[in-house]
C-alpha cells in the first residue's frame, strides 16, 4: 500500500487538485457547479477555511485554501465538500464491486493531491495556476 504523506500545518495555506473519478468526457463539475458552490459554503459554515483562489474546470477542480490558526485539518474538510456534494447527486455512475463493498459512490477519486505553500513565490505560482 502507498505510503502517503501529508503536511499538516496549522494555519497553512494549500493548493489542492481534486479529480472526478471518470476524467474522459465527464463535465459533471462544470454542470452542477451550484451544487458544488452550495456545498462549499456548507461546510466552511462548519469548518471554516478561507479561499485564495478556486477554478472549476469539467473533470476536477484547483484551488489555494487557508486553514485557521491552530487547525490544520484539511482532510475532514474534503471528505464533506466530497460526501455531500455526492450525496445531493442521482444514482446512475457505475461502481465497482469494492466501492459497493464500501457503500462509495463512483463519483470522486479516494485521494487528492495537496501541497503546502512554502513562501510568496510558490503562491505566486500557484495562484497565477488557478486563474
Amino acid at each position: 500500500m502507498p505510503d502517503y504523506r501529508r503536511a499538516w500545518h496549522p494555519g497553512g495555506t494549500y493548493f489542492f487538485t481534486v479529480n472526478l473519478l471518470q476524467r474522459q468526457g465527464n463535465d459533471l463539475l462544470t454542470r452542477h457547479v451550484d451544487l458544488l458552490r452550495q456545498t462549499v459554503r456548507s461546510v466552511r459554515k462548519r469548518h471554516p477555511f478561507h479561499i485564495h483562489g478556486w477554478v472549476v474546470l469539467p473533470d476536477h477542480l484547483h484551488c489555494v485554501i487557508e486553514l485557521p490558526p491552530e487547525d490544520a485539518d484539511f482532510a475532514t474538510r474534503w471528505r464533506l465538500i466530497k460526501m455531500e456534494f455526492s450525496k445531493a447527486m442521482p444514482r446512475g455512475e457505475k461502481l465497482s464491486a469494492v466501492r459497493i463493498r464500501r457503500g462509495e459512490r463512483g463519483i470522486w477519486q479516494r485521494r487528492y493531491w495537496e501541497h503546502l505553500i512554502r513562501d510568496e513565490a510558490d503562491y505566486r505560482a500557484h495562484m497565477d495556476y488557478v486563474q
